[in-house]
């Protein structure tokens, strides 16, 4: 219960039915309608804040961080493409799309990822001039809805990502409401204007891992193999989904956890479907493994990844690289106190903000408003993400040199053990302070 001066004190709040869950009953009963919201998941779930690591001490020997390198350079896509992606950093940026986003910031996320030497991804609705012109390494997402679908920008990507789902609504599609739905949004997605929209939640012309292996097979021959086919998918039966991606011809798979973000779709999407990262990484990795195709086939992890030691937990847990997206966003500004006045006349509060589909962000990021956008300069912006991205490429380093690594992909399970039950179960790690992994057999 909070503080509130007002509250007598020996009266007892429900744990069952909080404010929050009767505020929400409340808002259903006016409305008739359910919550729609942007962000991720609220509620409290097991996250790397869970992991500790083992640093050297006398049974490892740390390295000296102003004398011995620690790599972080990535190669994404060695399978069977041509032109694999080469990445300065193993921090990416997720796909948001030009209408859940403003131009000027799609052309800072370009901006920033380019500084680094690190990728950017699309999103639903298409490729954008400003942001292929500013992204040295872009990948263009193929999502159900073939919104903005367009097979000349296709072949002007470094990568495409086929979307099979993610992490904060897998299972189901997106929305975009009439007021971000512009003349440029409507046109580049053959949309009338100001009418809401729903995405697909599964792509139209094929049923099942077959079909998959037979639109990448396209699609390779659309880019004459020389880019990266990458298949993201929301973590759920991720073991299983992990499988039949590297069957039907993945050279990189995104393993998307239900922390990730969203523009927007239903609240109860959002909280209940889905399973948390952590849960997500070990299941990807021993999937990988049984095939023979870890490092093989590369793991990109996203959903809830905030500091360079999520980054470094990932990559101890099996994964190559990862992608931002809620965290990029922040970057740029989504969420800053210093518009605050602006926040509070919208209803809402810096730090609270989730309304992304309203169109009426006061930092000028999800909104198409051309008041609003013209807010965020996306040259200030990207050089904000490019610092950040540093912030975490030199946090994971300074972690993989306490361990005694030399590469960041050298961290590795053994580097980790967990805090709770849940998390030693979910990771697949030791429990603080003994040798239980929950759930491992002897």
């Amino acid at each position: 219960m909070s503080n509130d001066i007002n509250v007598n004190p020996g009266l007892r709040e429900s744990a069952t039915f909080d404010r929050t869950t009767m505020a929400e009953i409340r808002r259903a009963a006016d409305t008739g309608i359910y919550d729609i919201r942007g962000f991720g998941a609220k509620r409290k779930l097991p996250h790397f804040d869970d992991l500790l690591f083992l640093g050297a001490s006398m049974s490892r020997y740390p390295l000296e961080g102003y004398r011995e390198k620690c790599n972080t350079r990535v190669t994404l896509g060695t399978r069977f493409a041509k032109k694999p992606i080469v990445i300065e950093t193993p921090v990416t940026i997720a796909g948001m799309s030009f209408g859940a986003l403003s131009a000027n910031a799609k052309e800072a996320l370009g901006r920033g990822a380019s500084m680094v030497g690190t990728s950017t991804t699309t999103g639903d609705g298409g490729m954008t001039p400003e942001e292929r012109g500013q992204s040295s390494k872009l990948v263009y997402q193929y999502l159900p809805s073939r919104y903005g679908m367009n097979p000349d920008d296709l072949r002007k990507a470094d990568a495409i990502e086929v979307v099979l789902g993610q992490g904060a609504k897998p299972g189901g599609g997106g929305m975009l409401l009439g007021q971000k739905i512009t003349d440029r949004v409507a046109q580049m997605r053959t949309l009338p204007k100001g009418i809401d929209q729903r995405s697909a939640c599964r792509h139209p012309d094929w049923t099942g891992p077959d079909d998959l292996a037979i639109k990448i097979q396209e699609l390779r021959e659309i880019t004459d193999w020389q880019v990266p086919i990458y298949i993201k998918v929301g973590a759920t039966r991720t073991y299983y989904d992990v499988k039949l991606a590297v069957k039907a011809g993945a050279d990189v798979i995104v393993v998307d956890g239900m922390q990730g973000g969203t523009a927007a779709t239903q609240d109860v999407f959002i909280e209940h479907v889905g399973i948390p990262t952590l849960a997500a990484i070990p299941q990807a990795v021993q999937a990988l493994q049984e095939m023979g195709m870890h490092r093989k086939v590369q793991l990109i992890v996203s959903g809830g990844i905030r500091n360079g030691a999520d980054v470094a937990k990932c990559m101890a847990l099996g994964a190559d690289a990862v992608a931002i997206g809620t965290a990029a966003l922040v970057a740029l500004g989504c969420n800053d106190p210093k518009w605050s006045a602006d926040y509070e006349k919208i209803g809402s509060a810096a730090g609270y903000y989730d309304d992304y589909q309203e169109g009426k962000d006061p930092a000028g990021i999800s909104t198409q408003d051309p008041e609003l956008s013209r807010r965020l300069d996306p040259v200030e912006g990207g050089r904000r993400l490019a610092n950040y991205l540093r912030v975490l490429t030199l946090e994971a380093q300074t972690l993989a040199r306490a361990c005694g690594k030399n590469d960041l992909r050298n961290l590795e399970p053994e580097d980790l053990v967990a805090l709770t039950v849940e998390s030693a179960a979910m990771a697949r790690v030791p429990l603080a302070g003994t040798t239980w992994i929950p759930g491992q057999q002897f």
